[in-house]
């Protein structure tokens, strides 16, 4: 027998940077009654994206963050697409160069990730969103 689950996160950001949103996600994965599987994110956005990363220390997402906007210049002068204003095109790009979806293992019904591994969206634009991440689950129900 298997389970299949289908839920939709809604992830409020504050602005440009990384959320974290393990403990949705485990939430969600729990609800499911999932033992063995798998669960597939994917966030219906082109101008953010999802990643795994270290959640030990808040450094780590701040020098990405840092990164990230030396890598890619908010200077309007070098894109065709600024319809939605300076941060728009390269907010698309940052999207492109990371992830708009993620496989995570289950085990004894919890994500198995490694011991400093969180999971997060990241906001490529300047404002605050609301993102939705899907959330689908996939494999055996605890016996």
């Amino acid at each position: 027998m298997h389970t299949n689950s289908h839920t939709e996160l809604t992830v409020a950001t504050p602005g440009p940077g990384l959320v974290e949103i393990t403990s949705a996600v485990a939430r969600a994965v729990t609800a499911t009654g999932l033992d063995t599987g798998l669960a597939h994110l994917f966030i219906r956005h082109t101008s953010a994206s999802l990643v795994i990363q270290e959640n030990a220390d808040p450094d780590v997402v701040a020098d990405l963050e840092t990164f990230f906007r030396r890598l890619v210049a908010r200077d309007p002068g070098l894109y065709r697409h600024t319809v939605e204003g300076p941060d728009d095109m390269p907010a698309h790009i940052r999207a492109a160069l990371t992830q708009t979806a993620l496989a995570v293992p289950v085990a004894g019904g919890r994500l198995a990730l490694g011991t400093w591994q969180g999971i997060y969206l990241w906001e490529h634009r300047d404002a605050p969103q609301r993102r939705t991440v899907v959330c689908t689950c996939l494999g055996a129900p605890a016996a």
